[in-house]
């Protein structure tokens, strides 16, 4: 199928006017970014892992007074039982190095409370990392006109999404910032696929479309994304930047320093491995006398607790205050407006392909379609 032929259907599908999607990046998701990344004609984005239902709720209606287009929310499909041994004691005592811990924080958030949350929201998209919904949940989702798009490391993976009854399957590159979206956790930090060996085997092998993310923050890589079959792309560390996201002046300069070989896989901010900016907290863990980073999510809820403590993240040598995540291009990520990198990012990807008509408004509430 010609590539505009095959965008133009993915748009037309889910109620775009450009083939980009924002990644949805939870801390670093506001309801203005989403918005912004829409109103340009692309997906917006929640990554909600970490939200209660009542976030959740507020966030949804932040966005739909926005904007009425298109957007998807993220979870997390919950690990396996943790093991009898998940290394806290080690991880803690390592992490008194850094500051005074603070106050154990509250619940995490019911993975089954925020799943009907997202029902009742009815987005134009659910999507998930790190494993496959259970079959009851995929048909409610499908019932509700609601679309799932699973992200995948490998071809296994995306195979058992698919038959799963995934609508769409995002084809995640090593070369993505954030977490890796591997199903097994003991396998995440060994999987390393890039992107262009990854897209057109997933193409090839499968019947729904792909959706391609990793290391894509210009109109090169979209335009070579789309080339190797992707009907759209996903784009994170590219956003980050933007006004809309606002994050710290530290982490914006590290992103804009950063060459292609400076970002590594951490599993010091969660448990899970990662790819993030080589700060001090994050190179410490790879020390001689580190001991490994407790497992997901024991190793997430220590940091949060030691950046709640009194001299964690306020003082010299303490706990990152935010998860620096970057991607292998973060250089290329632009201080400007999300709607406009949006823009721009089309903008130029239809110059290299030659495109003419990439995708046209469509109904924002499209979802799977129904054959």
């Amino acid at each position: 199928m010609a590539v505009a032929t095959r965008v133009a259907e993915f748009c037309e599908r889910y109620g775009l006017d450009v083939p980009i999607l924002q990644a949805p990046m939870a801390g670093a998701c506001p309801p203005e970014l989403a918005v912004a990344v829409a109103e340009a004609g692309g997906m917006g984005a929640a990554g909600a892992v970490l939200d209660h239902p009542d976030r959740i709720r507020e966030w949804v209606r932040r966005f739909r007074e926005g904007s009425s287009r298109s957007y998807q929310i993220n979870l997390w499909i919950p690990d396996p039982p943790a093991v009898a041994d998940t290394g806290e004691q080690e991880a803690r005592r390592f992490l008194e190095r850094f500051g005074d811990p603070g106050e154990a924080g509250g619940s995490p958030p019911s993975f089954d409370e925020q799943c009907e949350e997202l029902l009742a929201a009815s987005p134009t998209a659910i999507s998930s990392i790190m494993g496959v919904f259970e079959p009851a949940m995929v048909e409610r989702m499908h019932a509700a006109g609601v679309a799932w798009f699973a992200c995948a490391t490998t071809l296994e993976e995306a195979l058992e999404a698919e038959r799963a009854g995934a609508d769409v399957v995002v084809a995640q590159g090593i070369e993505a910032g954030g977490h890796r979206g591997t199903f097994d956790p003991d396998a995440a930090g060994r999987t390393a696929i890039g992107l262009v060996a990854l897209v057109p085997q997933l193409v090839d092998a499968l019947t729904v479309p792909v959706v391609a993310t990793g290391g894509i923050a210009d109109g090169r890589a979209v335009a070579a994304a789309l080339a190797l079959g992707a009907s759209a792309v996903q784009v994170g560390t590219a956003y980050l930047r933007s006004p809309e996201v606002g994050i710290a002046q530290p982490w914006s300069e590290g992103l804009a320093a950063a060459a292609p070989e400076t970002s590594v896989l951490t599993r010091a901010y969660s448990g899970r491995p990662g790819r993030a900016l080589p700060t001090a907290f994050v190179r410490s863990w790879s020390a001689p006398d580190a001991p490994p980073p407790a497992r997901y999510p024991v190793q997430r809820r220590l940091v949060a607790q030691w950046r709640r403590g009194r001299t964690g993240s306020s003082g010299p040598g303490g706990v990152d205050a935010v998860n620096q995540w970057a991607g292998q291009a973060a250089r290329l990520a632009r201080a400007e407006p999300a709607g406009a990198i949006t823009t721009r990012l089309w903008q130029e990807a239809r110059q290299v392909l030659g495109v003419e008509d990439g995708g046209h408004r469509a109904s924002p509430s499209a979802g799977p379609d129904p054959a």
